[in-house]
């Protein structure tokens, strides 16, 4: 393992268009089982990460971002770049996207500025990188995900490194490289770390690199992710929204979304993922933003992911 990163390397600020609240993003961080988030306030945000670029070598980041007026400043730790840090933190926040014309959509459905005015300022909060999102897939695959998210804390734990962040020691979730010749690991069954390592061999080679999979039409995105072994369909869609942070896509295999869109328009029968398909065309070009609001709705309001 390297030595513990600690020193801070830069300094940088994101202007967010449209909403943005890091409260909001820390709220949903400490609510999300794959995070296993222990940020310790919501005015600031502190995480670790293996940094975009593979081919430059595996390189653990940390970020510490706060609010300062309208703008969020991030301060960057460890061996990456700052400005890799940069583009991959404004990813992982949703800050790369113009959200200048969302609060439109509630103006013109009711359902959505509910939601709006219930969640103000949130966005997604995405995996920090598509690698990271299809190790999490399938780690938890068939178990319940407060096994899977034990399971994939203790990877970070042993297998991953640590930065420092002003004071605080944050592990990031181990890179390709750590996890290429795993063959077991308490929390694995059956063929999981067959499918990280081959997972790993995938992100080496730059299969999995957001700005690529982002590069791709949606449907040929999807299909390359499912090339993968271990990644069906639902975790194709995970891999490229709440990876790669593609901001306009309603997943159609996601489980609890219907139940969710029935519950929020008042539906008599749960609706088919044909009829989810054409509610949510109102909802371009945030679908993704609008179903994640819907399901964070329904874990309020039910209990669970």
């Amino acid at each position: 393992m390297a030595a513990e990163a600690a020193r801070g390397t830069g300094r940088f600020e994101l202007a967010p268009v449209g909403p943005y609240s890091i409260s909001a993003s820390a709220r949903f961080l400490e609510g999300f089982a794959p995070a296993h988030y222990e940020g310790g306030g919501s005015e600031h945000l502190r995480f670790a990460f293996v940094a975009d670029g593979l081919d430059r070598g595996e390189q653990v980041a940390g970020a510490y971002a706060y609010p300062a007026g309208e703008k969020v400043v991030v301060e960057t730790y460890g061996e990456a770049a700052p400005e890799t840090v940069r583009d991959q933190t404004e990813r992982v926040l949703s800050l790369d996207v113009d959200g200048g014309r969302f609060l439109e959509i509630g103006e013109r459905d009711p359902v959505v500025r509910g939601l709006q005015e219930r969640y103000p300022g949130l966005r997604p909060v995405c995996f920090y990188s598509p690698y990271e999102a299809a190790a999490w897939a399938i780690i938890g695959n068939r178990i319940r995900i407060v096994q899977a998210a034990k399971a994939k804390a203790r990877m970070s734990e042993e297998l991953g490194e640590p930065v420092e962040l002003r004071g605080k020691k944050v592990q990031a979730f181990p890179g390709p490289s750590r996890l290429l010749h795993l063959n077991r690991f308490p929390g694995l069954s059956g063929r999981k770390a067959e499918y990280l390592r081959e997972l790993s061999r995938a992100a080496l080679a730059g299969k999995l690199e957001a700005s690529y999979l982002r590069s791709l039409s949606t449907t040929e995105a999807l299909a390359r992710l499912k090339e993968l072994p271990g990644i069906g369909d639902f975790s194709a869609e995970l891999i490229l929204l709440r990876g790669a942070g593609e901001p306009d896509r309603c997943p159609t295999h996601e489980s609890r979304l219907a139940e969710a869109v029935a519950k929020a328009y008042g539906l008599e029968e749960t609706p088919t993922p044909e009829e989810v398909g054409e509610i949510s065309e109102g909802w371009r070009p945030y679908r993704t933003w609008v179903t994640l609001h819907l399901r964070i709705m329904l874990e309020d309001e039910t209990g669970g992911m």
